[in-house]
This record gives structure tokens, C-alpha cells and sequence, in this order.
């Protein structure tokens, strides 16, 4: 199921961090554009036809439902690492992640504002229990580079960033 699925790439992923083969991983959940469909949590919808919600208030909660489950995998997968000794801590003491969407309101299809979890200790660089606010289209470049620079690789711009934050 697309269930089992998921969370199984999630447990490969924390054992090739455990198994050190790997700290750099990349990973969709599912394709906004995709046709899986989430009965296991009740809907029967897709995520997409979904998302172009025109403000039906039955078809946001299941929205939201999707939305709420996939934050409930991504925990799932952060207290395995969490669980997992590494060195002077733990695998995710040592992690920085990125958790995040493409959309902000998708039935506008509007990025902005763009709400975006960032994850782990980054090895004690990273200023965590933080809720941050930007300037409306503040460029997700600049969390992006701010990551980069925390984790210990050089640059002063990708794509079309104006600086990093010296808040995270």
C-alpha cells in the first residue's frame, strides 16, 4: 500500500544514515500531481483535486487530513533518528532537514507565504524551538543558502537569494 510505502523509504532512509552511507537525502512523499488516493485515513481523494478546494469546507478538511497524515509520517520518521545513537548525541542532534511544500494556498496556486519546518541540530549550528515570520516573498533561496552555510558549504547565493538568516 501507498502507506507501507512511505514509511518503509522512511526507515531505509534512517538506516543509511545510521549505516552512515548517506547524509544527504532528497524526498517527495507524494507527487502533488499524483492520482494516490489516502483511504487508509478515511479519503478517497487525491491530493491534487483536492487541493483545488474553492473553499468547500468538506473538501479542505480532507485536505487537511492528507496534510496532517503526512506530518504524522515525517514525526514518525524524526523519532526514529531521534532514537538512533550517534556519536555525542543523536542521528537527528546531528541532522539538519527541510520539511516542507510547494504551495502555501494551492487553490490560488500561491507560494507565498511558503510554511517550511526546519529540523535537527545541524550539529549544534542550527537555533532550534523557533517560530520564525519573514517579510512577505522573502526567497525560500535564503533558508536554503542560511542551511548550506550551517552545514559547513561555502557560497554567497543559489538561485535567487538576498542573504541567509541569522535567526536560524
Amino acid at each position: 500500500t501507498f502507506d507501507q510505502r512511505l514509511n518503509l523509504m522512511f526507515d531505509m532512509v534512517a538506516l543509511a544514515y545510521q549505516a552512515n552511507l548517506t547524509r544527504v537525502f532528497s524526498f517527495m512523499m507524494a507527487g502533488e500531481g499524483s492520482n494516490v488516493t489516502y483511504n487508509h485515513i478515511g479519503v478517497s481523494d487525491a491530493f491534487h483535486p483536492l487541493s483545488h478546494h474553492q473553499n468547500d469546507k468538506a473538501r479542505k478538511e480532507r485536505l487537511v487530513k492528507i496534510q496532517t497524515y503526512h506530518s504524522q509520517v515525517f514525526a514518525k520518521f524524526l523519532g526514529k533518528l531521534a532514537a538512533m545513537p550517534d556519536g555525542d548525541g543523536s542521528m537527528l542532534d546531528h541532522a539538519i532537514l527541510l520539511y516542507g511544500s510547494n504551495m502555501s494556498n494551492s487553490n490560488a496556486h500561491d507560494e507565498f507565504p511558503l510554511p517550511t519546518l526546519v529540523v535537527g541540530g545541524g550539529c549544534g549550528k542550527l537555533k532550534g524551538g523557533q517560530h520564525l515570520k519573514y517579510a512577505d516573498r522573502t526567497p525560500l533561496a535564503n533558508l536554503l543558502l542560511t542551511l548550506l552555510d550551517r552545514a559547513g558549504v561555502p557560497g554567497d547565493k543559489i538561485g535567487n537569494s538576498s542573504g541567509v538568516f541569522s535567526e536560524v
